[in-house]
């Protein structure tokens, strides 16, 4: 079993960026009613979208 520990927050540095409101206005429909926030949600977006670009360029090496 894994030992338990107790979680950090990881350090964060502000940053100030643009969105289409389009997209911000799809972002907000799909977290409504959810305990996510708009922050969490980009985060999270941008995470996943790492991931996958890394796993593409290991595929293609």
């Amino acid at each position: 079993m894994a030992k338990f520990k107790i979680p950090t927050n990881p350090m964060t540095t502000s940053k100030s960026i643009r969105f289409p409101n389009d997209i911000i206005d799809a972002v907000e429909a799909a977290i409504r009613g959810t305990d996510c926030t708009f922050s969490a949600f980009v985060i999270e977006a941008t995470r996943v979208a790492l991931e996958s670009l890394e796993e593409e360029k290991e595929c293609a090496e």
